[in-house]
Order: C-alpha cells, then structure tokens, then sequence
C-alpha cells in the first residue's frame, strides 16, 4: 500500500513541474509578442484567434509589403484627334452636311429650294447674317459653275463651309519662356464643363511633351478640386487646391508659383462657374487674372462654351468678352447636338476663334479644332471622286 502511495505522489509532483514549465514558456512569449506571419506580398495577414481560454497576444505593427507605385495613363497625341473623333459629329453630319447635300442635289434650284437651304443652315445655329452670305456664295458659284453631280456639289459646299468657318491662329500659348511658365485661364457659366475641359486639356498637353500644373481655383465647389486632382493623377500633373470657399485668387497665384519653382511648362487654371449676369463675379475674375500677373502673364483664357445651348451662349460669352481678354473657345458637347453651325456663329460674333472641341466624354475626346477636318466630317464620307478635283478646276 505505501508504494502505491508513493507512485501517485511521484506522478503529481512530475505534473505540476511540467505545468509551471509551461506557464513559464507563455509568459515569456508574450514578452517578445507574436512570431511573424508571412503571406503574399501588398496584402496584410491576420493574426489566428487565440486558442480558447488563453489571452490574446499584444498585436504587432502592421507591416505591408510596399506595392509598386502605379503606372500613368498615356494620351493619345493631340495631333490628328479631331479626325479620329469624326464618327461623334454623325448628329450635325446628317442636318448640316447630308440635309444640305440633298437640297442642292434638286433638279430646279428654285427660290423655294434656296429657303430651304436657308432655313437648313438657321436650324444649325450657324446665324442668321452667316447664312446669308453663305446662301448667298453658294448661289453665285452653282450659276457660274453650273454645279450639278454630287461630286461637284460636295466639294462647292466644303469650299464654302470652310470659307465660313475662317482662318485663325488656333494655336493654345503652352510653352515656358524663360523660365516662366505658360498660364491658361478656363472661364464660363455654370454646367458648361470648365473642370472637365481643364482635366481633359492637361491630357492634351501631356501627350504634346509639356509638364502640366493645374490650379483649383474654383473653391466654391469641393468636387471641382477632387476631380481636378483625379484627372491629375492619371497623367503625373501636379494640383495646387485650397480650402474650400478660400480666395480663388490666391489658390491661382499659388499655381503660378509652384509651376515657376517646378520650372513647368504650363499652368492650367481652372475657375468657378459664374452667371453672366453676377457683376461681382466677373470682377472677381478680373481680379483673379491681375492677381496672376504679377507672377506671369496670362497668355491664353479660354472661354468654355457648351454647344447645345445654340445662340444663348453667344450671350453668354460676350459678358466674358467684357470682364477679361478672351483668346480662344472650348467648344464641348459638340457631340451631342445637330447644331454644328454654332462654331460659324461663335467665331463670327465674338471675333474669337474656337480652339478646341469637345466630342465626347471619354478622357481623350478633347481635340484641337482644325476646320478642314471638321467641315469634312459634316459632309460625311467623300465621293469616289475626290473633292479636290472639282475645286481645282
């Protein structure tokens, strides 16, 4: 009997000495906190649940593998886009080029035919005094060159269109002289796509070799600065952004800045959407631009103009005309309206040359305007004869 005794004893003692060998092992372990945990490479491993009854171990610092930085979108080159982009006109082409083709194309050319040729051109924007001259030169040239097959009907109508269009320097100022960056100011009315230009303008540029900072001047809207800097960052552009309803001006002169220190190529400025009526506003964008100045000149302000609303941006754009020294026009929503006359019309009134066209709203489907380029696409697919040959005799 006592060696029983003594059997179970020793079997106790063994027990308790193996479970304060174990107590100890864990306390230690929770000094040195958790083993590392591998796993792939930018993704974050969690820690298993503690097995039931024990503390959860203190975590460690979250460590990630870094990821690589993200790659920049390309642009398509500037050059040649308002040709690639000629399918987005299809809704003007089939009013103003294929509706003029086959008025002209009557057998009796009558006083009627020619009302309806007028009245064409009118449901186009193109205006009232274009259209006149331009009704009036397609008559004269049908007379005297007896125009009659479709060939020769196209390539009349495409001389005189482009006639109508005009010749202007549509070239954008982007280029640093001495130092000091080119800036461009983006103006106009509410809704008429001035952010989204500025986005799509900085692409343009990119893809033309310039470096690009953009200035979010347009502090009354908290989402203009967010999806100025969303565009910005596609393309490797810098942002310069204020709190939101701080100083546009001082968000513009900070711009500026930055671009000279960065030795930029260009400063693009993008500015609230204003009423035309608001005096105040506009001289608020008077002084924005003498602001400016006194780091850089502003080579280029560009006046947005959204061309479904016709004629009533002609309004619009003079009160512009007033408060700063308009050098071009960003024509969007081109793409959306049988009225592509309204590029005739804004020239025409305004005296300033539309520079750019919006035919979309994908990121590249902002292209420099090219009046060939465009005329032609109005006038839809050329004949198997080419144009040319009719104009050149």
């Amino acid at each position: 009997m006592p060696s029983v005794l003594y059997l179970y004893l020793a079997i106790a003692v063994v027990v308790l000495a193996a479970a304060a060998a174990s107590i100890t092992a864990l306390r230690s372990r929770r000094g040195r906190g958790p083993e590392p945990l591998v796993g792939p490479p930018g993704r974050a491993v969690e820690s298993p649940p503690p097995a039931p009854g024990l503390e959860a171990p203190l975590a460690a610092p979250e460590m990630e593998a870094p990821l690589p930085a993200p790659g920049l979108e390309a642009p398509l080159p500037s050059d040649g886009r308002l040709v690639r982009l000629r399918g987005r006109l299809a809704r003007s082409e089939s009013t103003l080029g294929r509706g003029l083709l086959s008025l002209l194309a009557r057998d009796v050319l009558d006083d009627d035919a020619w009302e309806h040729v007028e009245d064409t051109l009118l449901a186009a924007d193109v205006g009232v005094a274009a259209t006149r001259e331009l009704v009036d030169a397609l008559r004269t040239q049908v007379r005297v060159r007896g125009a009659r097959g479709p060939v020769e009907l196209r390539a009349l109508l495409r001389e005189q269109l482009i006639l109508a269009v005009g010749e202007a320097d549509r070239s954008l100022s982007t280029t640093a002289a001495d130092g000091i960056p080119a800036v461009l100011l983006v103006v106009g009315v509410n809704g008429t796509g001035k952010t989204t230009t500025c986005g799509k303008l900085a692409r343009v540029l990119v893809a033309d070799g310039r470096s690009v900072v953009l200035g979010a001047a347009d502090t009354f809207r908290a989402a203009a600065a967010e999806q100025l800097a969303t565009w910005a960052g596609r393309v490797g552009a810098e942002v310069v952004r204020g709190a939101e309803g701080s100083d546009p001006a001082s968000v513009a002169f900070e711009a500026v800045k930055l671009g000279i220190d960065r030795r930029s190529d260009t400063v693009v400025i993008d500015t609230a959407g204003r009423l035309h009526t608001k005096t105040g506003l506009m001289d608020e964008l008077s002084k924005l631009k003498r602001v400016v100045e006194k780091q850089a000149a502003v080579g280029e302000v560009l006046l947005v103009l959204d061309a479904t609303t016709g004629q009533n941006g002609v309004v619009q754009a003079r009160v512009f005309l007033e408060a700063v020294h308009v050098t071009g026009i960003a024509l969007t929503k081109l793409d959306g309206t049988a009225k592509g006359g309204i590029v005739i019309a804004v020239q025409r009134e305004l005296g300033v040359p539309v520079k750019l066209v919006g035919l979309g709203e994908g990121p590249d489907d902002l292209a420099p305007f090219e009046p060939e380029a465009f005329v032609d696409a109005l006038l839809g697919d050329t004949p198997d004869t080419p144009a040319e040959e009719f104009t050149r005799r």
